[in-house]
């Protein structure tokens, strides 16, 4: 009998309002179950419908260590089905994309499918006469999972069991509205690839991270500290290079983080920067603003362009950054294994450079090669190393806990606040089935 499979109230015991157990980011078991509950059972990031244009347009990931593939229909129309053969279970799709035309065809056995998923053909198909294959499973063809697209994200859940897809994000998706909004069209798209890199660390770790506002003081001092210091002594209306514009509000006061202040919704979805954030004080783009308020009108272009949330986390799969149109993308791999996607938007209609914007702050913050992602990998690292030592089990979360937040769907408090892990835990009891 494992410990925590065959006693829901094991798992339970590992989160406490204030604190919760080493064993949630280092024990392989808890990975299994959060694998086989908390992921199936909620609304996974799959994909952007512009990653798929046209008819047979497909990307493929991962929903936990489920493979899935979202593919456009003949009909304009967006689904998401398992990548796996009905015949031996074999993966379907290998590569990261492409169009896969009007078929798909099993490398094994060269069963072919419709892009619906259904059977087109199947070799030698007599050998199942008289067999009560017609009856079988396999004969349903590829099994779609339940999708939803909003504002041209497409979210997956794979469990039958669950909350509706508005339910489940409620008033947070208007993370997403304001992101899209920022084009003077409402709409945007994927622009260039994707950046894939590998974390030696539980998945949570980063999660948790994107709305944890006091490791940047510490952390981010040799990145941000030092570029900082090197623009210490240009006079204050002196334009600051894009690099410097993005990396400086990184070393920013306790005080700073503090005032930008939180929001925590129901079911583990959070963001920072209520009131202004690290993206604040870009430059202003005067032609711009008034494409905005042409499109939008005075007041909607003000609220538009005033909201720079720092990051909305959609708990537990996607992270976005709406005001430089980035996001990335959490794909659990082991227990302490995350490979994380960073993608990039081009806002339609809007000047370049806002994704010239975008580029830069990928390249310095988010990709393999970022001086400030490098901190934050590090201290990740380091955590997971560290709890498996001796000593205190128990990981502290007190930071400004109140006993009535426990009850909230929708709180707003000071940015140096943990509720927002204590927010994803309270989630993750949830969908682990232990509540």
């Amino acid at each position: 009998m494992n410990r925590y499979r065959d006693d829901p109230a094991a798992v339970r015991a590992l989160v406490r309002d204030d604190a919760v157990h080493r064993d949630v980011y280092t024990d392989p078991e808890i990975f299994r179950l959060e694998m086989e509950r908390l992921w199936p059972r909620t609304w996974i990031y799959v994909g952007h419908a512009s990653q798929v244009p046209a008819a047979g347009d497909f990307i493929t990931c991962d929903i936990g260590t489920v493979p899935v593939l979202m593919i456009r229909q003949p009909d304009g129309g967006v689904r998401v089905l398992r990548n796996r053969c009905a015949h031996k279970g074999a993966k379907l799709v290998s590569e990261w994309s492409g169009n896969a035309g009007r078929f798909m065809r099993c490398p094994y056995h060269n069963w072919s499918y419709r892009t619906d998923g259904s059977i087109a053909a199947i070799p030698f198909r007599q050998g199942y006469d008289g067999t009560g294959f017609a009856d079988c499973e396999a004969v349903r063809g590829l099994r779609p999972v339940a999708s939803e697209t909003y504002r041209d994200f497409v979210f997956a859940r794979l469990s039958e069991h669950g909350p509706g897809f508005r339910d489940y994000f409620g008033e947070s998706l208007s993370s997403i509205d304001y992101m899209a909004d920022r084009s003077p069209e409402g709409d945007m798209e994927v622009a260039g690839g994707v950046l894939r890199y590998m974390h030696d660390s539980n998945w949570k770790m980063f999660v948790e991270n994107l709305n944890d506002t006091m490791h940047p003081m510490a952390a981010h001092e040799s990145s941000a500290g030092t570029a900082k210091e090197l623009w210490a002594d240009q006079p204050a209306e002196a334009p600051k290079p894009m690099a410097i514009e993005q990396l400086v509000p990184f070393a920013g006061s306790y005080d700073f983080f503090d005032k930008m202040g939180v929001r925590v919704f129901a079911n583990g979805h959070s963001y920072s920067g209520v009131h202004f954030s690290i993206h604040s004080s870009y430059a202003a783009v005067p032609d711009y603003e008034a494409a905005m308020r042409r499109a939008y009108g005075e007041e909607r272009a003000k609220d538009i362009l005033g909201t720079v949330r720092h990051n909305t986390v959609y708990y537990p799969s996607l992270t976005i950054k709406g005001a430089i149109q980035t996001i990335r993308v959490v794909r659990p791999v082991a227990v302490d294994r995350t490979l994380i996607e960073s993608y990039s938007f081009r806002l339609k209609a809007a000047p370049d450079i806002f994704f010239k914007r975008n580029v830069t702050y990928t390249r310095l913050i988010n990709s393999p090669l970022s001086v400030v992602g490098h901190d934050d990998q590090q201290c990740y690292r380091l955590i997971q190393e560290g709890l498996a030592a001796d000593g205190n089990e128990w990981i502290s979360l007190h930071r400004d806990y109140r006993p009535e937040e426990r009850e909230a769907r929708d709180l707003t408090v000071n940015g140096t606040s943990e509720v927002s892990m204590r927010n994803q835990f309270r989630a993750w009891v949830q969908f682990m089935g232990a509540a």
